[in-house]
């Protein structure tokens, strides 16, 4: 399972919009690809909602399965269907 870390996406300590849709436009999709994705739900700091939205729209694009929370507790948010 691959792992995404939401503070990977701060921007001088807080996720901005701007860099972060830079950020997440310019990831290599490709480690991703077929496999299952958690996106961590814990970070240093508040993470707004639009963050999750648009990092898992670009994730569903070709992970076969995404969760988001730690992995103990993960909460299935999107499953291809095959």
């Amino acid at each position: 399972m691959e792992t995404v870390l939401l503070d990977d996406f701060l921007d001088e300590g807080i996720i901005r919009e701007k860099s972060f849709r830079e950020q997440v436009d310019n990831m290599d999709l490709n480690k991703y690809h077929g496999k299952k994705v958690i996106i961590k739900g814990c970070a240093s700091v508040t993470i707004p909602t639009w963050a999750y939205l648009i990092l898992t729209a670009q994730i569903a694009q070709v992970a076969d399965k995404i969760y988001y929370g730690e992995a103990r507790y993960a909460v299935k948010i999107f499953n291809k269907q095959k």
